[in-house]
């Protein structure tokens, strides 16, 4: 991985090296403020005080009304009550407590949980309490018959306004600084905390982790970009500029763990960070994002947050006008980038979302999935096979499809290698026959889903890919010059990170068991692109295509896999080749040292709104030659050997050479 940035810190990594061994910090964390026996019984009493009923809330609110009518009366009066004053003082005591009560009552003030008291709480308490008075100066001159020449005043009235809210205030207050005091104590256990950011969001996550006491973090304080907020408080916790926490890091013993919101952190501070906190044995982890922020869920700092780059911004707008009211159907929607679609598609006002897969289990884990989180999108499970036509068919038939995002493929090179036949009965023939259903049906739209293997493949699987982009070129080709036909769109992209077969959860299983992580070659390099990030692409290329365009994704920089699967030992708190070795066991079949976005002699013609999207400039293809190809495939796929089949797939896809292969031959032949 690329961190030529983090050398502008380098001092500050030779001062981390300094650090605490483990042992000691993990000591230094676990003493505790219970320095006093009783004292730690009485804070565990009041930790675990039952939160009180609403009716009695409500009683010792109306116990407050009446002391501060009491002392309202006394401030007023004096000592020495005249006699005709205090003949009427219960009656009026009673009439203050009954109408402040339908006044609690009608605001719900008694509802609220005096340990999580908040300026809302106090807010009600406030308009609650000027009504209730408002109403007692009302009743006080209206009926004069029972407050005479000594009557309440108005002035009065707004005393005993002040006096009560000040004093149900105050209780609320106390009674919340008590139990904060005691979640405080008790988290001396909990293990120090900073947050990365002041943002609002960032904010929050600070009061959840103190409200929380199931979270076993405490905050100690932010890590600020902004020079401006050095040397304030926020939630009454430090913030320091993060130059400064680099240069005197030793010097914060109780720094053992920093939470970052990867949403909010670039690529180059997440890698430059990233090598400060291993250098220093401090752990990283990734705030939950808004989907997890009920779940309340703090992970560890993975691999994606580091290789993830900008967030991409889509046009949702338009994408939302193209597909409202459509019927949209995903082929292997059960799959890693199939089921991301569909996740997303829900997000659209979409008529009808068909989902097919061959795959039973995972399909029925998505539809599980979508009937929690979206139970108002019109769905249906279909269980079917994208190279059985009649099947597809019926599909077709029933749910009539404007929009087709075909995600069906096998992509494992191995194993594609070894059964070429499968590749091409499923990535070409199954795409054939999608792609012939979808013109015979008039769908508005075909988005096919490549991939960078297809570009001067090397193996099975890439080239039987690009063949299938082939074949759908060809239908674009022939309907160019008519109206309202299918729009055909590939769209192609290198690795997903998390995708089934992707070497990060290999790896991080590889990690668990102890190593060693195995890397094919030293040198190896691919792109990497989030699954989210991939889909929401896939999307939007959807609505900008015109028909015919092969639209290539921006993939960023290369990764070297061999630094992936360094960084990710680090995210483990591990030292790589002393904790966890890394061997190489050569190049698989089929694979290469690299993957290319485009053709040699294609390149990007333009960009389009989105600048993560770009089109290539394709070739075209004479159909006469290249359809009977298609058909002598099919034969030997059910009548010859592999070879065979390899063969053919190399006349379609001429620039297809074979590599740590069994099928070099075939090249050298040619």
């Amino acid at each position: 991985m690329n961190l030529q940035k983090a050398k502008k810190v380098k001092n500050s990594v030779n001062l981390c090296k300094k650090a605490l061994p483990l042992q000691t910090l993990k000591k230094k964390i676990m003493l505790t403020n219970f320095t006093n026996h009783k004292f730690a019984k009485l804070i565990a009493r009041v930790r675990k005080v039952p939160i009180l009923p609403k009716w009695t809330i409500l009683l010792i609110d109306i116990v407050l009304c009446a002391i501060s009518f009491a002392l309202t009366s006394l401030i007023c009066y004096g000592i020495n009550f005249d006699s005709q004053i205090f003949d009427h003082f219960l009656l009026k005591l009673v009439v203050c407590v009954v109408v402040t009560t339908c006044f609690i009552l009608i605001f719900n003030t008694h509802k609220s949980i005096f340990r999580f008291s908040t300026y809302s709480d106090i807010f009600y308490i406030f308009f609650m309490l000027l009504f209730a008075n408002i109403t007692l100066g009302i009743l006080s001159w209206v009926f004069g018959y029972y407050f005479q020449e000594t009557n309440l005043s108005l002035s009065v009235w707004f005393l005993n306004f002040l006096l009560t809210f000040n004093i149900m205030a105050f209780f609320r207050i106390v009674v919340r600084l008590i139990f904060e005091f005691a979640r405080r104590t008790y988290a001396g256990t909990k293990v120090p905390i900073w947050i990365y950011g002041i943002s609002s969001s960032n904010i929050g996550l600070c009061e959840m982790i103190t409200s929380d006491e199931n979270i076993p973090y405490k905050v100690k304080g932010f890590i600020s970009t902004d020079r401006n907020s050095v040397r304030k408080k926020i939630l009454n916790q430090p913030v320091i500029f993060l130059d400064d926490f680099y240069k005197k890091i030793d010097k914060h013993r109780d720094v053992k763990t920093i939470l970052v919101n990867s949403k909010e952190v670039s690529t180059s501070e997440k890698q430059i960070l990233s090598e400060i906190c291993f250098a220093r044995n401090i752990e990283l982890l990734s705030a939950p994002s808004a989907a997890d922020w009920n779940k309340k869920e703090i992970k560890k700092f993975n691999i994606e947050d580091l290789l993830g780059r900008e967030p991409i911004t889509i046009n949702y707008e338009s994408i939302a006008k193209s597909l409202k009211g459509k019927n949209v159907l995903v082929t292997g929607a059960a799959g890693s980038i199939g089921s991301e679609i569909v996740r997303q598609l829900c997000g659209f006002e979409v008529n009808k979302l068909i989902l097919c897969d061959i795959a039973e289990t995972p399909l029925h884990s998505i539809v599980l999935e979508l009937q929690e989180k979206f139970p108002n999108i019109d769905f249906v499970a279909e269980i079917s096979d994208v190279r059985n036509k009649r099947v597809m068919r019926n599909i077709f038939e029933t749910y009539s499809p404007q929009y087709i995002y075909h995600a069906a493929a096998y992509k494992h090179v191995p194993m594609m290698e070894i059964h070429p036949k499968e590749a091409v009965r499923t990535n070409i023939f199954g795409t054939k026959i999608v792609a012939d259903l979808a013109v015979e049906f008039k769908a508005e739209c075909f988005v096919m889903i490549s991939t960078d293997k297809a570009v001067n493949p090397s193996n099975v699987m890439g080239a039987s890919k690009r063949a299938a982009e082939i074949y759908v070129r060809i239908w674009s080709q022939r309907l160019k010059e008519q109206e309202n036909q299918t729009r055909f769109i590939i769209t192609r992209f290198g690795n997903v990170l998390g995708s089934n077969g992707s070497v990060v959860p290999l790896f991080a299983k590889q990690i668990q068991q102890g190593g060693p992580i195995t890397v094919t070659h030293p040198d190896i390099i691919r792109y990497f692109m989030t699954i989210p990030e991939a889909c929401s692409l896939v999307l939007e290329a959807g609505d900008l295509g015109k028909g015919g365009e092969i639209f290539v994704f921006d993939m960023g920089e290369p990764v070297k896999i061999k630094d992936m699967a360094e960084e990710m030992i680090k995210l483990s708190g591990l030292i790589p080749y002393r904790d966890i070795d890394i061997e190489y066991t050569g190049l698989r079949q089929g694979e290469k040292l690299y993957e290319e976005i485009l053709y040699d002699k294609d390149n990007v013609s333009c960009c389009t709104e989105n600048k993560k999207i770009m089109i290539g400039k394709i070739r075209y293809h004479d159909e006469t030659i290249v359809l009977p190809r298609y058909d002598a495939l099919c034969e030997l796929c059910e009548t010859s050997d592999n070879l065979s089949v390899v063969r053919k797939i190399k006349e379609i896809v001429p620039e297809f050479i074979s590599k740590n292969s069994e099928y070099e031959i075939l090249d050298k032949k040619n």
